[in-house]
């Protein structure tokens, strides 16, 4: 049985489970991507069963936490929103703390981070702010709620950028975080907020794209290139 957690920043109401906290949290993870949000994202994004996330999401819209609109989209009310913020504040954080901090890789990170996010109390969530300077994103460039807003850039996903261009890499998404192995893959491969990637080819019948960075290549598919989001660097003057 999921255990109970209290949250009390922000105006954020007093108890909610830790599940209901998990679905919320993935909801306004999936919405950074720009695209629609439906159960059945939530089912890859999450791993669990398709049955599952039904009961869940009819619970969520009971409880008021979320609605349902055309096409079965899923849209955080305010009142799932401020759990959602309050929760997506402390997990990236605590990232933020155990690469930062205790040396962490990113993949041992976000999985303790979704361990540790549930007992958070908002002075230890305010404290561990303060003591790593205010950071405005996680170790994988994703903004901290509450916190200052990262530069203004226009990003894209990396799966729609033109061979022969020069993009520079803004954030890895919450639904890459999820992928283990696609996030080893760009850890090993020095893929981070920042870095800049040099396009060599797009192969759309072979459904990859393959980018340079440093003399070091790296090719990935199309869906996992999706998921990470790059701007193109400014033009010097």
């Amino acid at each position: 049985m999921a255990r109970s957690s209290t949250l009390k920043s922000r105006g954020t109401p007093k108890v909610t489970t830790a599940s209901v906290q998990d679905y919320l949290a993935a909801i306004y993870d999936l919405t950074g991507s720009g695209r629609p949000v439906i159960g059945a994202r939530l089912v890859r994004h999450m791993g669990i069963s398709a049955p599952a996330v039904t009961e869940a999401i009819q619970r969520l819209q009971r409880g008021g936490h979320v609605k349902v609109g055309r096409g079965k989209e899923l849209a955080l009310t305010p009142k799932g929103r401020q759990i959602a913020e309050v929760m997506a504040r402390r997990h990236r954080l605590v990232e933020r703390w155990l690469t930062d901090t205790l040396g962490l890789d990113w993949t041992q990170a976000h999985e303790e981070a979704h361990r540790l996010e549930h007992a958070i109390s908002p002075r230890v969530e305010d404290r561990l702010a303060e003591m790593l300077g205010m950071p405005s994103t996680c170790p994988h460039g994703n903004p901290i709620p509450g916190m200052a807003k990262p530069p203004r850039v226009e990003p894209f996903p990396l799966a729609q950028a033109r061979e022969g261009t020069t993009v520079v890499v803004e954030r890895i998404t919450e639904e890459a975080e999820a992928d283990r192995r696609l996030l080893e893959h760009l850890w090993k491969n020095d893929v981070r907020p920042g870095r800049r990637l040099k396009i060599v080819e797009v192969a759309p019948w072979a459904g990859t794209i393959t980018a340079q960075s440093d003399g070091r290549s790296i090719a990935l598919g199309l869906p996992a290139a999706a998921k990470i989001w790059v701007y193109l660097p400014a033009v010097s003057a």
